[in-house]
């Protein structure tokens, strides 16, 4: 008999592989479509392990140009509302502008969010990667627009950051404003001379602050507060007045200034923490609850540091509770240990993509008890989790293991060889496979989820990439999905895809899905 390795019937019906990923191994290439997806959800314009943030740039715009406009808006919003990334968003609809795309204005409402994301939207346009460097009339009117209509709050929220800073913004679009107060405001902003007594009740009350006039805090962030010197008590009153996303970024500055000293402080920021409305609206990461607990001082009070805890729980309310047999495997290779957004000098997060990859394993384990975990790197790691320990904890021992190659295929084919139960497979790396390449065919992958299709036939896998690329070690069908994100949103179309909900291509018709 012939070698059955060699002329394997049912091996031979897998699609052969038509790319090379960045390791420069066999793999199969994302269509069009779902290439700007990955890039939209997972793309921050820096340096990752394996793109440049040239090279996404180059890419995305390429992508812009050659897609329908609806679908790139789509993505967008996509990127934005649940992927919560800034900066794919704001290039993307750069991009379109310069287009003079009809989707803009809608697109815009959505999109620009906040003063940061008005901020990165006019630096995008402004630096001409797009095509423009001018705004234009289109643009300049919705920025004019969102000027004309933000709270005072949200302005002074705004002229926080530089390059562009709010004033900048102002002097390029020469705002109309119909209220008497936001007309002395921009005054003030760009430095023109203006009757305080016009300006708003908070601008007043911040102005009074830094001249000395007034010894009470302004209910502002504590960033505008310039170089004043606060008591304990007024950092404790800063921390009432803090943002939910500042008082997560700000505990050891709180901590360093004695606010918790403060009776009180303690517990009323973790009850603020642990409040499940604010942590939905706060749009979070989890992984950035991660780095928030890990980056915690001594000083911080252990009721704060649990605070974090109870809301990472919450920000993972989207992991879907899957029926069956279920088996979650984390990429714990070297490439895995590098920044999840990539580096930024001076700004590199200390969060890896193996941190979040262990932390989306330990999630699906505590919503599933009796879900399996089997990380790997050129083979599967030994590993025993309690899944009754919190998601904090055993996501912070799956990140202390690995390093080395990457073989995607090492969990697949011990399963296959032990011919184990699977319904749902979710697989969470880079998808940089390389040392199970083979030189023609389908992909080590392929192969061995085929092996274990013949003994589970209505087996799914699902494939989470962390960064941004353009291949899989599995394509999609309508047994396998590919997703790319870190934020908690990716859970959303596992379940859809889990119960039967979506075909071919499932996250691209989820992005399609989205309504401008």
């Amino acid at each position: 008999m012939a070698n059955i390795k060699l002329f394997n019937t049912q091996q031979a019906a897998l699609p052969a592989c038509d790319s090379l990923n960045a390791a420069q191994a066999p793999a199969y290439a994302y269509t069009a479509k779902h290439q700007l997806a990955q890039l939209a959800a997972t793309g921050c314009l820096n340096q990752t392990f394996y793109a440049s943030a040239e090279s996404q740039l180059d890419n995305v715009l390429q992508l812009v140009a050659e897609l329908d406009s609806l679908y790139v808006a789509k993505a967008a919003l996509y990127a934005r509302k649940k992927g919560h990334m800034k900066d794919m968003p704001a290039l993307m609809l750069a991009a379109l502008t310069a287009q003079r795309s009809a989707l803009v204005p809608a697109l815009f409402e959505q999109v620009v969010d906040s003063g940061k994301m008005l901020r990165n939207f006019v630096q995008i346009l402004r630096s001409g990667v797009t095509g423009r460097k001018s705004l234009g009339s289109q643009p300049k009117r919705l920025v004019q627009n969102w000027l004309n209509n933000a709270s005072e709050r949200q302005l002074l929220q705004a002229s926080i950051g530089n390059q562009p800073s709010l004033a900048d913004v102002v002097k390029m679009v020469h705002p109309k404003p119909t209220e008497a107060w936001r007309e002395a405001f921009f005054a003030w902003l760009i430095g023109k001379p203006v009757d305080v007594q016009a300006l708003p009740e908070l601008t007043r009350s911040l102005l009074a602050f830094r001249s000395g006039a007034s010894q009470e805090v302004p209910q502002v962030p504590f960033q505008l507060l310039g170089n004043e010197t606060l008591t304990k008590e007024q950092w404790a009153t800063q921390a009432r007045s803090m943002g939910w996303q500042a008082l997560r970024m700000n505990l050891n500055t709180l901590a360093r200034h004695g606010a918790f000293q403060v009776p009180g402080c303690a517990e009323y920021v973790a009850a603020r923490l642990a409040d499940a409305d604010a942590v939905a609206k706060a749009r979070v990461y989890p992984y950035q609850l991660l780095a928030a607990y890990r980056m915690t001082g001594d000083e911080v009070p252990q009721v704060v540091r649990e605070a974090l805890q109870d809301a990472l729980e919450m920000s993972l309310a989207n992991v879907p509770a899957l029926q069956g047999s279920v088996i979650v495997c984390p990429d714990v290779s070297g490439s895995m240990h590098s920044p999840v957004t990539g580096y930024r000098q001076g700004a590199t997060t200390a969060v890896r993509c193996i941190d979040v990859a262990a932390l989306l394993a330990a999630a699906v384990l505590r919503k599933q008890p009796a879900a399996r975990v089997m990380p790997f790197e050129m083979q599967v790691v030994d590993i025993q989790l309690n899944p009754r320990d919190s998601v904090m904890s055993n996501a912070e021992k799956l990140a202390a293991i690995g390093g080395g190659g990457t073989s995607c295929s090492a969990p697949l084919e011990k399963l296959a060889n032990a011919r184990a139960k699977v319904d749902t497979l979710i697989m969470v790396s880079d998808n940089e496979s390389w040392m199970d390449a083979r030189r023609r065919g389908a992909t080590e992958t392929m192969r061995q989820w085929e092996r274990i299709k013949q003994v589970n036939p209505k087996a799914r896998l699902v494939c989470i990439d962390m960064q941004p690329g353009f291949w899989t070690q599995a394509p999609d069908r309508e047994d396998i999905l590919n997703v790319g994100g870190f934020s908690d949103s990716v859970f959303d179309v596992i379940a859809q895809f889990t119960a039967g909900h979506y075909g071919a291509q499932h996250w691209v018709k989820a992005i399609e899905a989205m309504e401008l």
